[in-house]
């Protein structure tokens, strides 16, 4: 049994797909990009307000199913360019305590959707921390 999470606070999938699935205790969210669901605009005036962008659209998902960034326990996070790495991984940090931020991946990807620079996908748990 599945329920879909989809929220207006977020951008509309761009394809055959929901912004999160939930299922039994856990949510997987859809890769978000840096587009402003009040605008339908891309952000990309620069890799740190892209990455906030990113961020504050998976905030509103997990908003949307009753849960937070302590409820995170996997993310992973694609980009266009690894010199970008640390502009992103500090406004990423910024969303997170050391001592209970989720397991992570971050991998160079030839292209993203709509020629973005970096797409978060997310895995939470109901349960939390």
């Amino acid at each position: 049994m599945k329920t879909i999470i989809n929220t207006d606070n977020a951008p509309a999938p761009l394809g055959p797909y929901n912004q999160a699935v939930l299922t039994g205790n856990t949510l997987y969210i859809s890769g978000q990009i840096s587009i402003n669901p009040e605008t339908n605009e891309l952000v990309l005036s620069d890799i740190k307000s892209e990455t906030l962008q990113v961020m504050k659209n998976l905030g509103a998902i997990l908003e949307a199913a009753d849960l937070t960034f302590n409820n995170v326990v996997k993310s992973s996070i694609f980009i266009s360019n690894m010199d970008d790495f640390a502009p992103i991984n500090e406004v990423y940090g910024s969303f997170f305590d050391d001592a209970n931020a989720p397991a992570r991946e971050t991998v160079q990807v030839a292209k993203l959707p709509k020629g973005v620079n970096v797409e978060i996908s997310m895995i939470a748990s109901v349960m939390g921390i």
